[in-house]
């Protein structure tokens, strides 16, 4: 395994050139967040990933963790590096200043957020999941919740964890068994969760655990659950940390990756009953949930992002280095990335990452303007375009991460297939990518049946106008001119095929279950070429003033993408309006 080496021109380039971060500085909330102070944030976001995480990750797939009592314990190291994380004040990029956050644009802690997950994922979702925490309290707790809570939060001293998931439920929370009985000024709970992503461990000094559950007299279904908000430690008045809550870990699972993040079994209240604190109004759970598992998602398709930046980064080392087979143009002996296949392998890691990194930081941009846009209008514009592409960002990037990973051991051969290369631990940790935070295939009902479905596909036809305008740009250049062309036919078969399912859904229930992971294949794969089709476009623009070997590459990985990756989409596309029939008709007495 390579050492990690944080791509931060690659990250510039996304931040400052495909995307219009100065639209951002321009804003009063981010007015002093320069390029200059961003690109020092992300130089600095890089050596941390490289010099601190980079060499846990692979001490903490070995070593996994375990449990001891009431205790969990990491990994060597994963505390002294947690420690470092807390003194640099890295969770903090993004918070608000009144909290103790720096009140930078969310687009930075994302870009810093992805080379910690390149560096060791299983650590940086520890973080993650506090972040997320932070977005729940800030927009539905209490004022008094707030002070009390968020200020260790925005620091790191204190962590969260979320808790949906029981024995018995998986996805479908409307069956809860978790109880909230309420008791004067907070509530007792009891219950078992399940999966919690870093639930119990050393590295913080109380963790937070975000609980939905029904309280005792709630009405059945999804509109009983409530929000909670369960200290492992109760917080003094003074802020200081009293006695410890009837809450425990009973186990953590044996994984198939990312074995150093703790995967727990929670219980509250064997004895007396866990305390928790109402997050928003009773029956009000779900909304508040959905504000902490928006922020994971985006940052869970992240992660495809990182994983497979990784993998090629590993890959291309090992290709440089590995000496088999002749080169056929010559005949001399040949490092294999002289292959033309391996190099077919490489650039589609490559562009694909490139791709699936572009979607990604469009959304944290999106989410930035939806929230500090400079008007109504525009804020209203930029929450319809978050809550598009989050469910893309989730499912397309971490569907292609489980291909980039993979690829990545091809390139190795069998070496790959040796622990002892560590590639595969990028393979085993990104496997669960596309379950969590709601698998892949509910993504895609989500897309289908509430963002298109619910506006008749209004969102998706102003973003596809977008795409439209680039294609038209495009295609008046001549150096260009394929790639606009082929984005245009891309945009419009997208557009048909939303037409398809907005006419066609009406009588039919089957039908979004149906289409749903094609039509959100074939989106993601449009999606990439447009912030493809846009870096070839500055690219181009940054070689004409001068040879440029970082744009030449650019250039050369669009070009890939769009004769070789962009394609795909017309399959997904043929699955969507011609098999939608097959689909529906399948029966369970079909298997």
């Amino acid at each position: 395994m390579a050492d990690y080496v944080a791509p931060t021109r690659e990250l510039s380039f996304v931040v400052n050139e495909l995307l219009d971060y100065e639209r951002l500085n321009g804003l009063p909330a981010f007015a002093d967040a320069g390029e200059d102070l961003t690109a020092a944030i992300l130089e600095e976001a890089g050596k941390f990933a490289g010099e601190v995480l980079g060499p846990i990750n692979r001490v903490g797939d070995q070593q996994g963790v375990r449990i001891e009592g009431d205790e969990v314990i990491t990994p060597e190291g994963f505390t002294d590096a947690y420690k470092l994380f807390v003194e640099n004040q890295w969770l903090s990029l993004a918070q608000d200043p009144e909290y103790g956050g720096q009140g930078l644009p969310f687009l930075v802690h994302l870009a810093a957020a992805e080379m910690w997950n390149s560096a060791c994922t299983s650590f940086a979702l520890c973080p993650m999941l506090t972040a997320g925490g932070i977005d729940a309290l800030a927009a539905h707790a209490s004022d008094a919740i707030k002070t009390r809570y968020l200020p260790n939060l925005i620091t790191g001293h204190w962590s969260a964890t979320m808790n949906l998931t029981e024995p018995h439920a998986g996805s479908d929370l409307s069956t809860l068994k978790t109880r909230a009985e309420p008791e004067g000024d907070h509530y007792r709970l009891r219950g078992q969760k399940i999966y919690i992503t870093w639930g119990e461990h050393p590295m913080a000094e109380n963790i937070l655990h975000i609980v939905l559950a029904p309280m005792i007299d709630a009405p059945p279904g999804n509109k009983g659950l409530s929000l909670f908000l369960v200290p492992k430690f109760l917080v003094n008045e003074d802020g200081s940390l009293g006695e410890r809550n009837d809450l425990r870990v009973v186990s953590t699972e044996h994984k198939l990756g990312i074995h150093a993040s703790p995967t727990c079994v929670m219980s509250f209240g064997e004895n007396e009953g866990a305390i928790g604190y109402l997050i928003g109004e009773p029956g009000d759970g779900l909304a508040c949930m959905f504000t902490l598992m928006n922020h994971a998602r985006l940052e869970v398709g992240l992660q495809g992002v990182a994983l497979s930046e990784r993998a090629y980064q590993d890959a291309v080392a090992y290709a440089r280095e590995r000496v088999q087979g002749r080169n056929v143009e010559n005949g001399e002996s040949a490092n294999i990335i002289q292959h033309p296949d391996v190099q077919r392998m490489l650039m589609t890691m490559k562009s694909l990452t490139e791709a699936m990194r572009g979607l990604t930081y469009d959304g944290a941009w999106s989410h930035d303007l939806r929230i500090h846009g400079a008007d109504a209008d525009e804020r209203r514009h930029f929450d319809e375009r978050f809550a598009l592409l989050t469910p893309v960002v989730k499912a397309w990037c971490t569907e292609l991460v489980n291909e980039v990973t993979s690829l990545g051991i091809q390139v190795h051969g069998g070496m790959g297939f040796i622990e002892e290369t560590g590639v595969a631990q990028h393979y085993r940790d990104a496997r669960i990518t596309s379950i969590y935070e709601g698998t892949n295939g509910i993504q895609a009902n989500d897309l289908v049946g509430r963002k298109i479905l619910r506006d008749q596909g209004a969102a998706m036809g102003s973003y596809l106008g977008e795409v439209l305008e680039t294609a038209t740009r495009l295609e008046k250049d001549a150096a260009l001119k394929s790639i606009g062309s082929r984005l245009r036919q891309a945009a419009d078969d997208l557009q048909h095929a939303t037409r398809f399912v907005v006419d066609s859904a009406s009588g039919q229930p089957k039908l979004v279950g149906a289409v749903a992971y094609n039509f959100l294949m074939m989106m993601g794969y449009v999606a990439g070429g447009w912030y493809m089709a846009r870096a070839a476009e500055k690219s181009q623009a940054a070689l004409a003033a001068g040879d440029n070997e970082f744009y030449r590459r650019k250039l050369k990985s669009a070009s890939f993408y769009f004769s070789q990756l962009l394609p795909r989409y017309r399959g997904y596309m043929d699955a969507v309006t011609g098999g939608a029939d097959i689909g529906m008709a399948l029966t369970a007495e079909d298997f």
